[in-house]
């Protein structure tokens, strides 16, 4: 019995780091996906533009049917929120009356933006 409970404490000490790594991610996801659901962006998407709220709702299905595809937000970045898995075309954004930029510069932004706001 003894053994049985040092076990399962061993394994929960060692799942730990996983669970919390898992729970910064999402936390970290879910923020670039509200920050662009709030921005004034224009999201591109194989050439047609769709409003930010539109733009969320693509990539919260991506996240949903793609998780198998990513462990860190790096890779969700990098994997299903800079290109689409159908045609390859990047992903663009562009906010206001700036210049579009590749998704994948501006959700790395806001990623390291929320990162030196939030530090572990």
């Amino acid at each position: 019995m003894v053994r049985a409970i040092a076990l399962l404490s061993l394994c929960f000490v060692l799942g730990a780091p996983a669970l919390a790594d898992e729970s910064t991610m999402n936390a970290e996801i879910d923020y670039l996906l509200d920050t662009v659901a709030a921005s004034d962006c224009t999201f591109i998407r194989n050439g047609k533009e769709h409003g930010p709220e539109a733009a969320r709702d693509h990539l919260s299905l991506k996240r949903r049917k793609g998780k198998k595809y990513f462990s860190t937000t790096e890779e969700f970045i990098e994997r299903l929120a800079s290109s689409s898995s159908w045609t390859g075309k990047p992903y663009r954004i562009r906010c206001g009356d700036g210049e579009a930029q590749l998704a994948k510069t501006w959700f790395n932004g806001v990623l390291q933006e929320y990162r030196s706001t939030h530090p572990d």
